[in-house]
């Protein structure tokens, strides 16, 4: 969509659902004029991102019958998130390949403007900003914004959408989003609203089971494996902050594997990951406690080095590395192995592996 002058009304959701001031209806107004709608989100978008914006493509096809356009920033590489685009047949075109019709409008879905977490940053014709983190961006000039940070997931939002608009809707979008509400609801504590509950409830029936049960099982590659073994051999316990470091992570989304798989360690609150991928160490953290701000947190201890942010108990982040040399890497490791202490007011001391060095090289050996 064109840029409006300044004279514009900015449209901001309220938070009435009744009559004319219904979200979905104020969300979709302010597309009457559009030639083509796209949807982006964050870098390696997940399934609450892909879920999201497929469902609010439908909604603009069934209620406008614009065209739409889904993308992907960056790689998908995680095996669930690659099974969930394969088996819906789903074509995300790559960002950078993006060229604007006149009066086209870009809705973003998941994420929020200048988080750092983009790599379309500026130059979009931005209508809306549709999402759930906490991580603030900025939405200075959106004419639309609906930002919910007391939900679990960005696609309950867009199944209120759905029904707010009283559409039917096919099996496979219904999974989607099921799926998508179903992975930011993971572990515990949950973080998931009675909206969130209710969008669950709504679109249980309507899922495809076959079809998420594929997805959920998705067939893992050996670069899993060989990740998750070097985590296991370089992860450091200081009190109940568990650290791991990966100094060869294949796939960038393979750090928040690594954090998923450690927190489930019942002798810690805290799991980091840092995993080297490319030009940039990639960060990761997970907690078991309630209301911890692991966002906040991961954004504290990255500070100006890179960017950061996320929920309640997930967060994400990454920084540039000006080389890539053992010891500037080993350097950097070392600064936020410093900050992650500090923040966490954990004295510091060396840190106890968790699989012991002897272990570790009579498993060698045998």
């Amino acid at each position: 969509m064109a840029r409006s002058s300044a004279a514009t009304p900015r449209i901001r959701a309220s938070n009435s659902h009744n009559g004319s001031d219904r979200r979905s209806d104020r969300f979709l107004a302010g597309l009457t004029a559009a030639s083509r709608v796209t949807f982006i989100s964050h870098v390696h978008p997940d399934p609450d991102a892909i879920g999201s914006m497929m469902g609010l493509a439908y909604l603009v096809e069934r209620r406008l019958g614009k065209p739409t356009r889904l993308t992907r920033d960056g790689l998908i590489s995680r095996a669930e998130n690659k099974a969930m685009v394969d088996l819906l047949d789903l074509d995300l075109l790559p960002v950078e390949t993006l060229t604007w019709a006149r009066n086209e409008a870009v809705v973003m879905v998941d994420s929020q403007p200048k988080t750092g977490r983009h790599s379309l940053e500026g130059g979009a014709p931005l209508y809306a900003v549709i999402d759930h983190h906490a991580t603030a961006g900025s939405v200075s000039g959106v004419k639309f914004v609906d930002v919910r940070r007391n939900l679990g997931a960005t696609c309950s939002l867009v199944t209120r959408y759905l029904i707010e608009q009283d559409i039917p809707l096919p099996s496979d979008l219904a999974t989607a989003l099921f799926y998508g509400i179903e992975t930011e609801l993971s572990g515990y504590p949950r973080e998931a609203s009675a909206l969130d509950d209710s969008a669950l409830q709504y679109l249980f029936p309507l899922a495809d089971k076959d079809l998420l049960a594929r997805i959920r099982n998705a067939r893992l590659p050996q670069a899993y494996f060989e990740c998750i073994l070097q985590a296991l051999q370089s992860s450091f316990l200081y009190d109940r902050l568990l650290i791991s470091w990966v100094n060869e992570l294949p796939q960038p989304e393979l750090a928040a594997e690594v954090c998923d798989f450690m927190i489930r360690y019942e002798a810690v609150d805290w799991a980091v990951c840092a995993g080297v991928c490319g030009d940039k160490l990639i960060l990761s953290a997970r907690s078991a406690l309630r209301g911890a701000e692991a966002g906040e947190l991961l954004r504290a201890v990255v500070g100006r080095m890179g960017k950061a942010g996320g929920h309640s108990r997930r967060a994400g982040g990454c920084i540039r590395l000006a080389s890539t040399s053992a010891s500037a890497i080993e350097e950097i490791q070392s600064d936020l192995r410093r900050r992650l202490l500090r923040y966490l007011r954990i004295d510091e001391t060396r840190g106890q592996r968790l699989v012991k060095l002897s272990e570790i090289l009579e498993n060698l050996q045998s």
